[in-house]
């Protein structure tokens, strides 16, 4: 007698022998035209991980149902189940012992990496080094399907201007333009050129739309974002992932003319699936369904499972508002059933689209889990991509790079840490595996002393509780003091852990934590040669570093390697050429700044007080966005601009006149000067990287078209206006050389 497993399984190997030939679609229509509408509205139901899965299965309670729900196939996906031991199982019971034999998608973190870490998405940013940032993805996809996980709810593509926010550690920073590259970038690397590859996973665009912009920069608060700064600002990187295609789309926490994301017909339905035709789907985030009735959007879970539905969302992650409601919703006619139809069929096409019909299995291959992590080859690429993160802020009496004469001592809790430099969101990683700034040293084998000065955090961290920040505890500073005395330079380590930054960690006092003040300026009394190496998740106020300390590298959270990518820069062996992809302010209050601000009517110094500015503060940034120094010195020529029939032509020289051989990130922004609607005083619309040897000269150049001068009104109409730009070019968005053309039209 033929067992049930066996027959099921039996029944979906002649499905999938019958499916070949047909299309996507076609196989999509097919297995849709044979599903419940339990099973239906099953795949758009998404559950965490909810038992010990090598273990007995669960006899009772909530798990009890949820275990239930999988062999009827009333589950679509799963998220935080990692392993292939832990996936093949859970994948066996769906296919051998549903109905259909569906298989599941195995959703996950993945945001910087999985064993191997890269930089936080923010430090990676500073790199403007595309390809790398695409290849540090493309190896976090390798490692992550060695473990079974086969989607990522990555990249984070928010655009930002208040880095209170935690979760500036996840994106890309201010800029609309770069973030929409860096957004094909990621996408891509994820992905890959075949997603039916087992080395390639989904990706996720997140947080749709408009997240960036909660304000005052506290997690999980409200929002307001215009529908002009929404199609300028916040939608480019989504519109850049959806061309990239993107296999999924992540609802927001926010509100969006004061309607929860999730919610939202506009975003999800008429520009989302309709202007942009995405052919992925759309997720919740971590019950953001349910949370419309805590928004005072909807009486309860069953109207929040309606209005998610009709607007657009095609799966619940963790709210069970559609598990529990469609079905009813459908059959007293609330919902139309077309409206399942169409959300199930774009998670089953994505199904497809990994080859999970022809191989459930795919992604369990315990010999690529124990081959792939954390190998030799994942490192190299992490330490690269980590040295090209780095900023140089400030080098002024050229204490960097160091040599080996010179007396070292290394300061800082920091300098000695092996957790806290993988930054937040490393789920698949272990503690104790970054390399630190002191084994960094050890392994250029340059001499050094080392005290701690002091204590960044009382006792261990935890993700799931708050931060406990020495903010007293001076016990150490008296050895530092001593030792800080005795040698010629001083590399003082302090920052931010790994975890005051990230999702849930919005802060109001971006200067650095806890004691970690006191000690710079105590250590400066007694010697002033100074290399302060910040290690933090997102810009911080240092106007006192600024003034007074000599050489300042910003070094983020830059992973598995950090230590060894930081001793290479320290000493040379690695010039700096990151660029800030966020502005770093003066003081808290100056925030949300950003280089790209709209002209006031009172903009200009007056000798009165009646002009746009603070009494207390300048007006300016600490360092501006784009901002970057070098070992070696670069020298911009005459910009020579052309205006063809498809746009502008913009060229100029760079010569390398410094004493290093380095990279340079040129930086192209534009002005429009009237148009119909006011556009920014300056826009990043092209950037290049080049190497440049000592004394060599390099030849520039950038192609502007239309789709580089527009601009989208608040309706979302894209439209070009001829008339006078502002083209400049330089080292960042401050320090440009500026050229004026007339375009007649755009014809």
């Amino acid at each position: 007698m033929v067992s049930k497993i066996n027959l099921t399984y039996l029944l979906s190997a002649i499905c999938s022998i019958v499916m070949i030939g047909q299309s996507v679609d076609q196989k999509v229509a097919d297995l849709l035209s044979k599903m419940t509408l339990e099973e239906k509205i099953g795949q758009m139901n998404q559950y965490n991980g909810f038992w010990e899965v090598t273990g007995p299965a669960p006899k009772e309670g909530n798990a009890k149902e949820k275990y239930e729900h999988l062999k009827k196939g009333w589950v679509g996906s799963v998220l935080n189940v990692r392993g292939v031991d832990n996936v093949k199982r859970i994948q066996e019971i769906v296919v051998n012992e549903s109905r259909l034999g569906i298989p599941l998608l195995f959703g996950s973190d993945i945001i910087h990496g999985y064993k191997t870490l890269a930089p936080i998405p923010l430090a990676e940013s500073a790199s403007w080094d595309l390809k790398a940032i695409e290849n540090s993805a493309r190896i976090a996809a390798i490692e992550a399907s060695s473990t079974g996980v086969n989607w990522t709810f990555a990249p984070m593509v928010d655009i930002s201007r208040d880095p209170r926010w935690g979760r500036v550690m996840e994106g890309g920073g201010e800029d609309p333009f770069l973030g929409s590259a860096i957004a094909k970038a990621r996408v891509n690397g994820f992905q890959g050129n075949d997603l039916t590859a087992n080395n390639t996973i989904a990706a996720t665009a997140k947080h749709f739309a408009g997240y960036g912009f909660s304000e005052s920069g506290r997690e999980y608060n409200t929002t307001n974002v215009d529908d002009y700064t929404l199609y300028n600002v916040a939608l480019p990187p989504f519109k850049a992932a959806v061309e990239s295609n993107v296999q999924s789309i992540m609802n927001s926490f926010g509100l969006y003319n004061g309607v929860p994301a999730t919610g939202s017909k506009k975003l999800q339905r008429n520009i989302l699936k309709g202007d942009w035709n995405f052919k992925g789907f759309v997720i919740s985030d971590w019950a953001s369904i349910m949370e419309m009735t805590l928004h005072g959007h909807t009486t309860d879970l069953k109207e929040a499972a309606e209005k998610a539905a009709i607007a657009g969302c095609d799966m619940d992650m963790e709210s069970y508002a559609y598990i529990k409601h469609l079905k009813e919703l459908v059959q007293e006619g609330s919902i139309n059933e077309n409206t399942i139809d169409e959300a199930v069929s774009r998670i089953l096409k994505v199904k497809f689209n990994l080859g999970l019909f022809d191989d459930p299995y795919k992604y369990c291959n315990a010999d690529r889990e124990k081959d792939l992590l954390f190998n030799s080859k994942h490192q190299d690429a992490a330490l690269d991509i980590a040295k090209k993160s780095i900023v140089l802020l400030k080098n002024d009496t050229k204490l960097l790079p160091i040599s080996k004469q010179d007396r070292i001592a290394i300061i800082g809790d920091l300098a000695d840490d092996k957790t806290s430099p993988l930054g937040s969101w490393r789920i698949g990683s272990d503690d104790e595996t970054a390399i630190s700034v002191l084994e960094g040293f050890d392994k250029l084998g340059i001499p050094y002393q080392y005290e701690k000065g002091c204590t960044l955090i009382n006792g261990k961290t935890e993700f799931t509780q708050e931060l406990s920040i020495n903010t007293n505890n001076k016990t150490g500073f008296t050895e530092a003091i001593e030792l800080a005395k005795k040698v010629d330079k001083i590399i003082l380590v302090l920052g931010e852990h790994g975890f005051i930054s990230g999702e849930g960690r919005s802060r109001t006092d971006l200067g650095l934590p806890g004691v970690q003040q006191q000690l710079l300026e105590e250590i400066y009394k007694v010697n002033s040669n100074i290399i302060l190496v910040l290690m933090n998740g997102r810009p911080l106020t240092i106007p006192w570093a600024a003034k007074y300390i000599p050489t300042i590298l910003e070094t983020w959270q830059l992973g598995t390697q950090s230590g060894n990518a930081i001793a290479e820069v320290i000493t040379g062996k690695y010039n700096p050429s990151g660029k800030l992809p966020m502005t770093f302010p003066r003081s808290v209050g100056q925030i949300p700044i950003y280089y790209n601000q709209f002209s006031t009517g009172r903009q200009e110094k007056q000798p009165h007080v009646f002009w746009s500015h603070y009494i207390d503060e300048e007006n300016t940034p600490l360092y501006p966005f784009g901002y970057g120094l070098s070992y070696t010195n670069f020298e911009y020529g005459k910009i020579n601009v052309s205006i063809t029939a498809d746009g502008i032509s913009a060229s100029l020289s760079i010569k390398n006149t410094g004493e290093f051989s380095g990279e340079e990130i040129v930086q192209l922004y534009i002005q429009d000067i009237k148009s119909s609607y006011v556009r920014p005083i300056k826009e990043l619309k092209g950037f290049e990287k080049i190497y440049l040897e000592k004394g060599e000269r390099k030849q520039v150049k950038f192609s502007l078209t239309k789709e580089h001068l527009g601009y989208y009104t608040p309706e979302g109409k894209y439209t070009c206006e001829a008339g006078e730009f502002n083209i400049m070019i330089g080292p960042n968005s401050r320090e440009l050389s500026t050229v004026k053309i007339n375009i007649a039209n755009f014809n």
